[in-house]
């Protein structure tokens, strides 16, 4: 149901995108026309898709808006984050449990203002009242910082890139094969197995610059953690994720909001999250 869920919300985009651009006129032939194109579909669909995270989070992991706490687990949760977000100046945001083994959280929405933080039931069940005070205190710096607006806009310039490049590279391979001939040239098949594979070659790249990002941002919320909170609780809190080996149930859309890094991946460069035991070592290193 997930991933129909997703499949159906990337083609809505593409079409509603698509309808876009018989309504301005954009001709792709031209290599301005063929920027906006690019950029329709690089930065529209990317921030299409933030503005509409904090549903697919919701749907992805089944995740329960607290309304009304029903039971003092629920009141403490509102009241840390309430106390939190206050210190950190950002609105109220919804919070929400969603039931997973993992000992996950993550933050996510378009504004500042309005978003979303969720805990999974295992990271309830296995931290204390202070390790999870600063896993939300994580989450909070993120939306403090604005980092999902920030990586959605960082992805959209370079989807933006992938696109346009891709099929100026298709054209020119196309005109180079067609020379002199009439008729020649790759033809509509070949032009655009040319793009995809242009578009996968560069997307590699374009996913080194992201996940470099996000690696990043994640000190960055460390430290937030810290800041709120105090160092020792999110030492703490890393540490008891180091003692779990059950793998992060988070969909790949939200992954890279989560607390813990998700197991596997083809090289570091390629990680969302640092290694657990490098931003334990960066809070140590803090100045006092």
């Amino acid at each position: 149901m997930r991933i129909i869920l997703f499949l159906a919300t990337n083609l809505a985009i593409i079409i509603l995108l698509g309808i876009v651009m018989s309504i301005l006129g954009v001709d792709t032939r031209s290599t301005l026309g063929l920027l906006i194109f690019a950029a329709i579909f690089g930065m529209g669909g990317s921030f299409i898709s933030l503005a509409i995270s904090k549903w697919m989070a919701k749907k992805a992991t089944g995740a329960r808006v607290i309304e009304q706490p029903a039971n003092p687990t629920e009141q403490w949760l509102m009241d840390t984050v309430r106390r939190q977000a206050e210190k950190a100046e950002i609105g109220m945001p919804e919070v929400a449990i969603y039931d997973a083994p993992d000992l996950n959280a993550f933050a996510t929405g378009m504004k500042r203002d309005n978003a979303l933080v969720a805990v999974s039931t295992g990271l309830l069940r296995n931290m204390n009242k202070d390790e999870v005070e600063a896993v939300l205190a994580h989450e909070i710096t993120h939306v403090a910082c604005g980092d999902m607006v920030t990586l959605t806009l960082i992805q959209g310039v370079l989807n933006t890139f992938v696109i346009f490049f891709a099929r100026i590279v298709a054209s020119v391979i196309s005109n180079v094969l067609r020379g002199d001939e009439e008729g020649g040239g790759l033809g509509f098949l070949g032009y655009i197995a040319v793009t995809i594979v242009m578009e996968l070659i560069l997307g590699f790249f374009a996913s080194l610059i992201v996940a470099w990002f996000s690696r990043k941002r994640e000190f960055r919320a460390d430290s937030g953690s810290a800041y709120l909170v105090g160092p020792g609780k999110m030492i703490s809190a890393l540490q008891r994720l180091k003692e779990y080996n059950e793998p992060s149930k988070l969909p790949e859309q939200i992954a890279a909001f989560g607390i813990r890094p998700r197991q596997g991946g083809l090289a570091s460069l390629f990680r969302t999250h640092p290694p657990l035991d490098t931003r334990i070592e960066a809070l140590r290193n803090l100045p006092a």
